[in-house]
């Protein structure tokens, strides 16, 4: 038997992780969330000129945009009425409905605001290839895994609403130049992602109830944050100082 059987044999008859020992597991995950790279860092300490700005929202723009096919796919994938009545408004939040302009328009008017108009934004000509490539397996591992692992994945949104609170905190000090009204996104998701991580993290605990499947729910997380860490260094290296 190979070291990696053998690993894998012993998961899957070890115990499993209580509900809380697992939840506490998968938060723990949150030390390797992007705001923590050395680019965000800077970023919200007030460290980045106006063009590394107007390249983070351009590349930023990218994986919004991809959210809504993201998230339809996972409905695609799940047969459960119920997941899906509560999953789709997901898609609803960034494409909008009426009386909400969703959060893709919002990350427009994020655009506006830093001196990069919408009709330039929407070319998607500054996408860094390496954005593009990991927002894109991001969409395609959506697609092709069971839809409670595509769920699982999306649990980052744990750590999210803090980056939020910074950006809303630290970006009028440190760039008055950009205008307050395109931070209305930032202000949005504070409330959207802590409505979204009570029903992942439901699907996700009740789900992954075997050692190995806890495991392996731990990588689908780590997954997903490699992807966020990875478009970082992509825009990092195509906009330096």
């Amino acid at each position: 038997m190979s070291a990696q059987s053998a690993q894998s044999a012993q998961s899957e008859t070890a115990k499993p992780w209580t509900r809380d020992e697992f939840e506490a597991q998968l938060r723990a995950k949150g030390a390797g969330y992007h705001i923590h790279h050395p680019f965000n860092v800077k970023m919200t300490a007030g460290g980045c000129s106006r063009e590394q700005i107007r390249g983070w929202v351009a590349n930023r723009y990218y994986y919004q945009i991809n959210l809504p096919l993201k998230d339809a796919a996972i409905l695609s994938n799940c047969p459960d009425r119920e997941t899906r009545r509560r999953w789709v408004q997901r898609v609803l939040d960034h494409d909008g409905h009426a009386g909400d302009e969703g959060g893709i328009a919002a990350w427009e008017r994020l655009g506006d605001a830093v001196g990069l108009p919408r009709d330039e934004l929407r070319t998607l000509k500054r996408v860094a290839p390496g954005v593009r490539f990991a927002v894109d397996a991001y969409v395609n591992f959506a697609r092709r895994a069971p839809w409670q692992e595509a769920v699982c994945s999306s649990l980052t949104e744990m750590f999210a609403p803090q980056i939020h609170r910074d950006r809303l905190a630290t970006w009028p000090e440190h760039y008055p130049w950009i205008d307050a009204e395109g931070l209305a996104y930032f202000r949005s998701r504070v409330a959207l992602a802590e409505r979204d991580v009570e029903h992942g993290l439901e699907v996700t605990l009740n789900h992954f109830t075997r050692r190995d499947q806890q495991e392996r729910a731990l990588d689908i997380l780590q997954f997903k944050l490699d992807i966020l860490w990875t478009m970082l260094d992509a825009i990092e290296k195509a906009f330096p100082i």
